[in-house]
């Protein structure tokens, strides 16, 4: 048996007794509808999806399992036209007052208006942490790929490969970080007109309805939660646990110009900035480097 061989047994042993996920999943295969499945679908081979919002109900869709650290990627088409007062969903979650979030929310628009990203994350049931951005693209003509990477070190959210946001774990310091909790994948869309659009002043148009929101390629190449005993396990430095290698500790110097041209130029809102928001009294994470 060759070397390589060798090494890729290696992992595939490790990798099985820590539970860790390397097989590509679909959405047949890993999630199920946790509402709304009466009118939505999952298509082909289990890799595309639809999820609806009408006036009867909008929907939903959640991994059979939780994760602890990795990368969970999805490519999303959002609804197109008049989106007003909807929210298309995907984020991480585990359950529980004390719970963790990792989110990227799509806040529709009128006709020709463009989406609002809304980011946020939750540590120990606590979030206002929320960064907003516009896009350099139309997300409703063609399918975009949203990432969400998650290790011991940082949170990165990506667009088509691009990062937008970066948080950086500050636990040595009092600042929580979600390294303790399984969380699992979820997708949805709702109606959200009481605050979605310009504060909630443009209601959904019914109308328009239904409102499709499609999905591809869902990807969790991430370690499979298997209780307490992961959070030792999942952030173990190996070379199966390809999200500890110091190259995914700290973006690169290309990375953080990309991160630099989205926030100079797409950035509309930031938590960090909002001192009337908070009276002063700025959340402690805001004054650490975050990348």
């Amino acid at each position: 048996m060759g070397s390589f061989q060798v090494l890729f047994v290696a992992l595939l042993v490790t990798a099985l007794a820590f539970g860790l996920s390397f097989v590509d999943a679909n959405f047949s295969k890993s999630m199920y509808f946790n509402w709304g499945a009466q009118h939505s679908s999952i298509l082909g081979n289990g890799d595309d999806l639809e999820l609806v919002l009408d006036p009867t109900s909008g929907s939903g869709i959640q991994t059979k399992k939780a994760f602890l650290f990795g990368s969970i990627e999805m490519l999303i088409k959002l609804v197109p036209r008049n989106s007003a007062g909807t929210v298309t969903a995907y984020y991480l979650s585990s359950t529980g007052s004390m719970h963790d979030e990792i989110d990227f929310e799509f806040l529709g628009n009128v006709s020709g208006q463009p989406y609002t990203i809304h980011t946020n994350i939750y540590t120990q049931g606590n979030g206002n942490r929320e960064q907003q951005f516009k896009l350099w693209f139309d997300p409703t003509a063609d399918f975009h790929n949203y990432t969400i990477h998650w290790n011991p070190t940082e949170v990165v959210w990506y667009v088509d490969s691009i990062p937008i946001r970066v948080f950086r774990n500050y636990e040595n310091e009092g600042i929580a970080y979600p390294s303790k909790q399984g969380m699992r994948v979820y997708s949805s869309i709702w109606n959200a007109d009481n605050w979605a659009t310009r504060g909630g002043l443009v209601k959904i148009d019914w109308y328009s309805a239904p409102f499709v929101a499609r999905f591809r390629h869902f990807r969790a190449r991430a370690c499979k939660w298997n209780g307490p005993v992961s959070i030792e396990q999942c952030a173990s430095i190996s070379p199966a646990n390809w999200w500890t290698s110091p190259v995914y500790s700290q973006l690169s110097y290309g990375k953080k110009g990309q991160l630099k041209w989205v926030r100079d130029n797409y950035m509309i809102y930031d938590y960090c900035k909002d001192t009337k928001r908070f009276q002063g009294n700025m959340p402690p994470e805001c004054f650490k480097p975050q990348f």
